[in-house]
């Protein structure tokens, strides 16, 4: 019976002991809960999300310079007054009219202005929506940073408390030996020396810990708990020349750029277009009624105007070389970007060479340091080593355990560098449980330029109401 119990408070023991474990487990954040915490709190994002919106009604705008402008205006006037010989015979009159008119009014031929005016929009859409990508980006690696360098400082704050202790017992242990007469009362003086080394240095680990978490609190949104580690780093291109000409291809930079460029070349187009002659139509019609006869009139006019410019001082001209040089500048900025992403991929790449070869070598010190401390203590007890021997190992050993973490932090921190300079560290890619965002829906609905009361209209509504933006 009493083995029976036993087995039965042990099992409950497991079960409970099981159920925390989960629970701990339950809590921890991952790098990938890290990364949706970030990017559903970035400011950020919402900020160049409302940059693309007003980039879209760029486009409705130009859209709407193609269509006829319908305009209506009104006044009621009273007039009154007096005329005669003399006061005693003046004759008073008054009249009150209302004039209603309408005005309709049609660019037919600008040289090309208007269209290439749409297209141009378009283009700075297509450069913005990149743009956002590349403030995606920068927000994720910003979230990996801080999430690794709080590993990074939780790491080393526990390393430096275990140094401490170790540390501790150490002096305690010169101190019975001093008292015993095995050494003198300098190995106990290094000893206590080394001990307030040993706080100092952790209490430099914990401030750099708040600072840390302090950081992670801006760019995630919330304070850090416990974070776990990353079991794997991302899929990588499998050579830097493969990685080089995927980020000159898809890099969110290399396509904003790209835009950018065209949208300067239709700038010069549109700048010559101001030489040319512009055609409009212009169609007026008006009433007027007067109250106190029965005396109207009705009146309308249809113009086909046409017009262009003789001489401006020079300012069309100007216009153009400046459009011209804007152009020059956008291409140069293509040119130069290109060699800096493939800079940027052949660093990130070497860095994270680096981090390996470091944390491989690291891992080896780590390992010798540890049997070369044991040994050493062990020595120190038969009286062949020194009490600074010790201290010393105890040290080397340290500074490997530190050097290791680090190593690990910067490999990782080094892959998702790697991603971020290749244009793929972005919430679709790393498969981030974040709120689908389709950029086309927005401009899909303003495009065409609806008017307020149209159906199109009133969807546009709805979606900024959705958004809390009306």
């Amino acid at each position: 019976m009493l083995a029976g119990r036993i087995k039965v408070a042990a099992t409950a023991s497991v079960i409970a002991l099981s159920s925390a474990f989960l629970a701990a487990q339950a809590a921890a954040e991952s790098l990938a809960d890290a990364l949706t915490a970030a990017y559903n709190h970035s400011g950020l994002i919402d900020q160049n999300r409302a940059t693309l919106r007003a980039a879209d009604e760029d486009v409705a705008g130009a859209m709407a310079a193609l269509r006829p402008v319908l305009r209506w205006s009104g006044n009621i006037r009273r007039s009154f007054g007096s005329s005669g010989a003399n006061k005693s015979l003046s004759v008073g009159n008054a009249s009150d009219t209302v004039t209603l008119g309408l005005t309709a009014e049609w660019v037919v031929y600008a040289g090309g202005r208007n269209a290439l005016a749409v297209q141009s929009a378009k283009e700075a859409v297509l450069a913005t929506r990149a743009g956002l990508v590349s403030i995606e980006q920068q927000v994720l690696l910003s979230a990996v940073s801080a999430f690794m360098e709080v590993r990074r400082a939780l790491e080393t704050v526990a390393l430096r408390q275990n140094n401490v202790r170790v540390i501790r017992q150490e002096v305690r242990a010169a101190k019975d030996r001093f008292e015993v007469g095995e050494i003198t009362r300098t190995d106990v003086a290094l000893a206590e020396a080394r001990l307030s080394a040993a706080r100092s240095q952790l209490a430099g680990a914990q401030g750099a810990l708040v600072s840390a978490q302090e950081a992670y609190a801006r760019f995630v949104g919330h304070r850090p708990g416990k974070l776990t580690t990353p079991r794997s780093l991302p899929r990588l291109p499998n050579s830097v020349k493969q990685a080089k000409a995927t980020s000159v291809r898809t890099h969110p930079d290399m396509l904003r750029v790209q835009h950018s460029v065209a949208a300067a070349e239709l700038a010069v187009e549109i700048a010559r277009g101001a030489t040319k002659p512009s055609v409009s139509l212009r169609s007026t019609y008006g009433a007027t009624e007067n109250f106190n006869n029965r005396s109207f009139s009705r009146a309308g006019t249809v113009e086909l105007n046409a017009g262009g410019p003789i001489y401006s001082g020079g300012a069309l001209a100007s216009a153009i070389r400046k459009a011209q040089a804007q152009r020059d500048s956008a291409r140069a900025e293509l040119h130069v970007l290109r060699h800096t992403l493939r800079e940027g991929v052949g660093n990130a790449y070497v860095s994270l060479e680096v981090a390996r070869a470091s944390r491989a070598a690291f891992e080896s010190q780590v390992r010798a340091a540890t049997v070369a401390f044991r040994g050493v203590r062990e020595e120190a007890k038969l009286g062949a080593r020194t009490t600074l021997d010790v201290l010393d190992a105890e040290q080397e050993l340290l500074d490997a355990r530190a050097s290791l973490i680090s190593a690990q932090v910067d490999e990782t921190l080094a892959a998702y560098r790697v991603l971020a300079s290749i244009g793929q560290l972005t919430a679709e890619n790393l498969h981030l449980n974040v709120p689908h965002f389709d950029p086309s829906e927005y401009y899909n609905l303003v495009k065409t330029a609806p008017a307020a009361v149209s159906k199109q209209g009133k969807d546009l509504d709805r979606v900024l109401r959705a958004l809390g933006k009306k």
